[in-house]
């Protein structure tokens, strides 16, 4: 595919429920957003889904390139469920598969991700925010937990290329979260603002180790973290530091770079003033909870992606491809089988 080149502002929103009210259509319209995401207050049945999706992409002109996002990790961030998509399991289980059996371990994260593919790709979502890259350390907040592969980097490289290949493989494009690390933080942004205190060179020789093996990936997002040694001023999200020497540099990843949901507690100010905020430093600012009010503070904050923002985003949109031809049925009992043997 080739990218739609639409004009598209730098954000990434979502909506209230299950189909679009009439003030969100006009909404997206007037502000055009590059791309949506969902959660689990959007999802009912297949169909809705597929209209849902249908509808935002509708408001915006765009078509199949419209990037549309959900966190389909499985474990205990899942937002389609049973029945459209059975429960999966966690990273943690796909590690502990690796640990007993390398090949097994990768095998089963490529499948898993493949399985992802087909619950998103026929319900016209094209993004998948996995794989998680971060490495968890002992005592660390359980925000990532068992979402995580292992607490060795280099094996959560290799299982974290195995996931994003097999979404690639169908049709769906992965998001490596959360860069540059959120693995040592002793809070949960979600509520808190995590402070990691470790020295640079630790972080380099740990923490972003797997981002440096994936950082020919397209997209990743970014974190609510601060790192005290290498920006004590700024979380990662909104820190011109941490994003060039860190992540543009260090690990020299070039994607496109996504902030992590500002609505989160981590950020402080109201929403338009963290969307003033990251704009300047990241490529999209991400926006979750669907409130108007909220929406508008975003809309008003960000800018038109243009420059290398612009040429990231329309790597996405040209990376969008038609899956392979793999048989489902054939893969899920492949996958059923490797995990029950575990």
């Amino acid at each position: 595919m080739t990218a739609s080149h639409r004009p598209a502002k730098a954000m990434i929103l979502g909506c209230l429920g299950q189909r679009l009210s009439a003030d969100e259509k006009a909404f997206y319209r007037d502000e055009q957003p590059w791309g949506f995401i969902l959660f689990g207050r959007n999802i009912g049945e297949a169909e809705q889904v597929k209209d849902l999706v249908a509808e935002m992409r509708d408001t915006v002109g765009g078509g199949a390139h419209v990037p549309v996002l959900i966190d389909q990790e499985g474990g205990r961030v899942q937002r389609i469920r049973e029945p459209i998509a059975p429960r999966y399991p966690s990273g943690a289980q796909i590690g502990a598969l690796y640990a007993a059996d390398r090949e097994k371990g990768l095998r089963a994260a490529w499948l898993l991700s493949r399985l992802h593919a087909f619950d998103l790709y026929r319900l016209g979502i094209n993004v998948d925010c996995l794989p998680v890259l971060d490495v968890p350390i002992a005592g660390a907040s359980n925000v990532i937990g068992d979402r995580a592969y292992s607490n060795d980097p280099h094996v959560v490289a290799a299982i974290g290329r195995a996931a994003a290949d097999g979404l690639k493989a169908g049709g769906v494009l992965p998001v490596m979260k959360h860069i540059p690390g959120h693995g040592r933080g002793m809070a949960d942004s979600h509520h808190d603002l995590p402070v990691v205190t470790v020295p640079r060179s630790e972080l380099e020789a740990h923490d972003f180790v797997p981002f440096r093996a994936l950082s020919s990936e397209l997209m990743g997002m970014s974190c609510h973290v601060v790192y005290t040694d290498i920006d004590p001023d700024h979380p990662a999200s909104t820190s011109r530091i941490v994003t060039e020497e860190i992540i543009r540099t260090a690990i020299g990843f070039e994607g496109l770079l996504m902030s992590d949901d500002i609505s989160m507690n981590a950020l402080k100010g109201t929403i338009g003033e963290r969307a003033q905020r990251i704009a300047p430093v990241l490529d999209v600012v991400l926006h979750c909870h669907g409130h108007m009010d909220e929406m508008k503070a975003v809309a008003a904050a960000v800018s038109e992606l243009s420059g290398k923002g612009r040429s990231r985003a329309d790597a996405v949109e040209q990376a969008f491809a038609t899956p392979d031809d793999a048989d489902e049925a054939a893969l899920r009992d492949e996958f059923q089988s490797l995990m029950a043997a575990s």
